[in-house]
């Protein structure tokens, strides 16, 4: 079955995979969209591993408040300035603050391990893995502080 443009664009905006890496990801799986997005992961998981022992120095602290009431601060890094630029990467800075004040993570660690609450068959280090072969740079969770006004 020949892959179509429109297999290719609506795998892009399901994953966010480059032109060439969706088509090669659906030519593989013979057009079946289900089947192209876990070749697509798999390979995600590849460039997440190469890139683990990069220096991550760069980056962003993002903060989180609801109501007021209970806020939640992380340092997210990369490797570059240019990649803390991007809106993945914002993005998820986001909802890793958003998932730190709503679950209560103490630490980096046990943040990472959380089952995110958007997608429960994700964790939050599995969304950090896909944004690492998303934006193609090493991502690092260093730090997690969370508020509640009334509590030490």
């Amino acid at each position: 079955m020949a892959v179509t443009k429109e297999d290719i664009v609506a795998l892009r905006e399901r994953t966010g995979a480059g032109i060439m890496d969706a088509r090669r990801a659906l030519e593989e799986a013979g057009s079946n969209m289900d089947k192209a997005v876990e070749i697509l992961r798999q390979r995600g998981l590849g460039v997440a591993e190469k890139k683990a022992g990069r220096e991550a120095s760069q980056g962003l602290i993002e903060a989180y408040v609801h109501g007021g009431r209970l806020g939640a601060l992380i340092e997210l890094n990369c490797e570059t300035d240019f990649v803390a630029r991007t809106d993945d990467f914002r993005q998820l800075a986001r909802e890793i603050a958003m998932q730190a004040a709503a679950n209560g993570a103490t630490d980096a660690d046990e943040l990472k391990a959380q089952t995110y609450n958007r997608d429960t068959s994700k964790t939050i280090q599995q969304l950090i893995t896909e944004t690492v072969a998303k934006v193609g740079e090493n991502i690092v969770l260093r730090r997690v502080c969370r508020f509640q006004l009334g509590s030490e």
